[in-house]
C-alpha cells in the first residue's frame, strides 16, 4: 500500500516545525525507516528536508522502485559528492539521527558538505514517529488482525514433543503465507530479532542478550535467542511472543499455551499478568506519565509476591512493561523508569506483563494498544485466555 501524500506533506510540515524551532536549515534523513516515514519508499535512498520547501528523495538503488513507491515530486538520481552541496541550497546547521548513523557515513557526509554543522535530530523525531495518525493506527490494525489470525490456529498444530524449533517454524511458515513482511526493524544498536518466540518450560526461563524479558535459548552462540532443538514438555507453558509486519507497520503480542495442565503457581503468575495488563491498560491516556504506569506494574506485581520474577529471571530482569511499536518494533513511548514525557494520543504500544519462574517456566501476556482519551484501545483483538491442547 502506498503512503498517501498527505500523510507524508502532515509529516514533513511538522518537521519542518522542529527544524525552525531548533534554529536548523534542515534535516538529512539517512536511516533506512525514516526515509521510508518521511517518503513512503525503502529503496536505498537519503531525504534532504529543507526547513521549508519540499523534500528531495537521492536514490543509489533502485530509482524506478522509488517513483513507483513514494508519493513526492522530487525524487532523483544519488549525485556524485561533489554536488551534493548544491542539493542543501547553502544550508549550514543540518539534523541528523546520531542514534543510527555509523561514524564512517558521518565522516562521509562532513567531506561532501565542507562548512556544514550537524546537530542530533534523534530524540524529535523518534517523538514524532511515536504518535500515529488515524490512517497508521488502521496500519497498525491490519496488521494485529494477520497475526491474531495465525494465534487463533495454534490449537492444531502445537503437541507435546515436538521441537521449539518445528513449533517456531509452523508459527512462522503460516504467518508468511498470511502476509508477513519478516522480521521486525529494530533501532537499537546490536540488538537482534527474528519474528518471534516459540519456547517452552524450562528453555524460555533462559537468559540472553536481548532486551526483553523472556529470549528463549536459541540455536547456538551466534544466535542464542528464541527456539531451541529442545522438545515441548507435556504439562509446561509455551510462550509464544510474535510479531508481524503488513504495510511496513508492526504488531507484538503474546499467548500462553500448554498441552495438558500448568502447575498452580503459572496459573497465578498469568492471572497477575492480566490484572496488570487491565490496570496499564486503562492507563493509556493521554497526558499519563510512562514511568508511574511502570512503577504501577510493579506494584501490582509485588502485592501478587511474584516482584522477583517480573519481566525476567530474577537478577536478569528488565525493567519495562511496554514499549512503543510502528515501523519499528522498539519504538518510543517506553512504559519504564526515566520516560516522563506523558502519553500522547495516537501512540501505539505493545503491553507485555510477564513472570518468569525458575523450573517452571514463563507466563504472562501481551497485547498492543492505542493510546486514547477513553483509555488503551486494543488492536490485538483475540482472547487473552490460556491455549489449552
Amino acid at each position: 500500500m502506498q503512503t498517501p501524500a498527505s500523510e507524508c506533506r502532515a509529516r514533513a510540515a511538522a518537521l519542518q516545525a522542529t527544524l525552525a524551532a531548533q534554529g536548523l536549515d534542515g534535516a538529512l534523513l539517512l536511516q533506512a525507516t525514516d526515509v521510508f516515514y518521511l517518503s513512503g519508499t525503502r529503496q536505498n535512498a537519503v531525504l534532504w528536508l529543507p526547513v521549508s520547501g519540499e523534500p528531495v528523495v537521492l536514490v543509489r538503488k533502485s530509482l524506478e522502485r522509488a517513483r513507483a513507491d513514494s508519493p513526492l515530486a522530487d525524487v532523483r538520481p544519488f549525485p556524485p559528492s561533489r554536488e551534493l552541496a548544491p542539493v542543501l541550497g547553502g544550508a549550514r546547521k543540518v539534523g541528523i539521527g546520531f542514534d543510527t548513523v555509523p561514524l564512517a557515513v558521518h565522516a562521509f557526509w562532513s567531506r561532501a558538505l565542507p562548512g556544514v554543522a550537524f546537530a542530533d535530530l534523534s530524540a524529535p523525531l523518534r517523538w514524532q514517529r511515536s504518535v500515529k495518525s488515524p490512517w497508521e493506527v488502521e496500519r497498525s490494525r491490519a496488521t494485529c488482525e494477520l497475526l491474531c489470525g495465525v494465534f487463533r490456529e495454534v490449537r492444531s498444530f502445537l503437541r507435546a514433543g515436538m521441537r521449539e524449533v518445528d513449533l517456531a517454524a509452523e508459527f512462522e511458515a503460516r504467518l508468511r503465507r498470511a502476509g508477513n513482511e519478516g522480521s521486525p526493524r529494530t533501532r537499537s544498536f546490536n540488538q537482534e530479532f527474528f519474528m518471534g518466540l516459540a519456547i517452552a518450560g524450562g528453555s524460555a526461563t533462559a537468559p540472553s542478550f536481548f532486551d526483553g524479558p523472556v529470549t528463549g535459548r536459541g540455536l547456538s552462540p551466534s544466535s542464542p535467542v528464541g527456539a531451541s532443538v529442545d522438545a515441548v514438555p507435556a504439562d509446561a507453558p509455551v510462550l509464544l511472543d510474535y510479531t508481524a509486519i503488513k504495510d511496513g507497520y508492526v504488531a507484538d503480542m503474546t499467548r500462553i499455551a500448554v498441552a495438558g495442565r500448568l502447575d498452580p503457581a503459572l496459573e497465578r503468575a498469568f492471572d497477575a499478568s492480566l490484572r496488570i495488563q487491565e490496570e496499564v491498560a486503562r492507563g493509556l491516556v493521554p497526558g499519563a506519565v510512562p514511568s508511574k504506569l511502570w512503577a504501577r506494574a510493579l506494584e501490582l506485581a509485588g502485592a501478587a509476591g511474584l516482584e522477583r520474577n517480573f519481566m525476567g529471571p530474577p537478577g536478569a530482569q528488565s525493567r519495562f512493561v511496554g514499549h512503543g511499536v510502528g515501523m519499528e518494533l522498539d519504538e518510543w513511548p517506553v512504559l519504564a523508569p526515566g520516560f516522563d514525557d506523558p502519553l500522547r494520543e495516537g501512540q501505539v504500544i505493545a503491553v507485555e506483563p510477564k513472570f518468569v519462574l525458575p523450573g517452571l517456566g514463563v507466563a504472562g501476556i501481551e497485547n498492543t494498544w492505542a493510546v486514547t482519551a477513553a483509555g488503551g484501545e486494543r488492536l490485538t483483538k483475540l482472547e487473552d485466555a490460556i491455549v489449552r491442547v
